[in-house]
């Protein structure tokens, strides 16, 4: 049998553990490893109106007559022309139509739309259900509608996703309430690069630009922060591994490539052949 210098047979040891440690399954891929609770509370965030927010606002009422009075559907000019609007003497320039002939409010930089008959509003920060309930307010306060209904959607509400996901793009809110991980799921989850313990959200509100962390493996955590419900207009980039950063360069890769290690393990095993014979 070969003799080989104690430092060698060390050396190659070494190696042979560090193949068995390269096989091993990385624990930074499963989501939520802290969870153990089957009951995490979660804070309500809803989608509230913002500046340059797009809104379908539609009244009706027993007398459709009187209620077309409040809708837009119809007296729009889709060039954005001034128009006059029902009723009032005065033009509106805050509305278009879409091709479905649905009128849409666009929310003015200070918040507010000019609605028909009742004029310029501040209806920035509500959400859906506010908003019409503050119409419906307004209407029968000052007795111009006696049973309105009021229907509000959002049109133009989304977020986009970037980085190591399987169908990146921009996407809808389709909810009132969107979190991360609905938001994840929308562009096709993860891939197996992503890195999931620093997801970045960006977002933007009146005061800058924020950047939020999140870490996908903590879900306690990740429920507290105040990215983990998705805000129209948020960015979310989900960054590369390690190991898919390196496959950026020209050789960086080649030190975890099938290959490489397929070349160390038959190498490895010759020698360990010649020691043990």
């Amino acid at each position: 049998m070969l003799k080989l210098p104690v430092k060698l047979k060390f050396l190659i040891i070494i190696a042979l553990s560090a193949i068995v440690v390269s096989c091993s399954a990385p624990k930074n891929l499963a989501y939520f490893q802290d969870v153990t609770e089957t009951v995490i509370p979660v804070s309500s965030s809803e989608v509230r109106v913002s500046p340059h927010d797009k809104l379908s606002i539609i009244v009706k009422s027993k007398d459709p007559a009187l209620s077309s009075l409040f809708n837009l559907t119809v007296a729009s000019d889709r060039l954005g022309l001034d128009v006059p609007a029902s009723g009032t003497g005065s033009t509106l320039r805050s509305f278009s139509t879409t091709s479905e002939g649905i009128s849409s409010y666009t929310v003015a930089p200070d918040g507010t739309i000019d609605f028909p008959v009742l004029g310029k509003l501040k209806i920035e920060g509500m959400t859906r259900s506010e908003l019409a309930g503050f119409i419906k307010g307004e209407l029968m306060g000052k007795e111009l509608v006696k049973d309105p209904v009021v229907t509000v959607e959002f049109l133009n509400t989304g977020f986009s996703v970037m980085g190591e996901v399987n169908n990146a793009g921009r996407f809808d809110i389709n909810k009132d309430q969107l979190n991360i991980l609905e938001a994840l799921s929308l562009a096709g989850d993860l891939t197996i690069q992503g890195q999931r313990e620093n997801v970045a959200v960006v977002r933007t509100d009146r005061d800058g630009v924020h950047t939020y962390r999140v870490d996908l493996t903590n879900f306690v955590e990740l429920t507290k922060s105040p990215a983990y419900y998705i805000k129209q207009g948020d960015v979310i980039y989900v960054e590369p591994n390690g190991v898919r950063k390196r496959q950026a360069t020209v050789n960086g890769n080649n030190v975890l490539s099938a290959s490489f290690w397929v070349s160390v393990a038959s190498l490895l095993t010759s020698v360990a052949v010649l020691i043990f014979k």
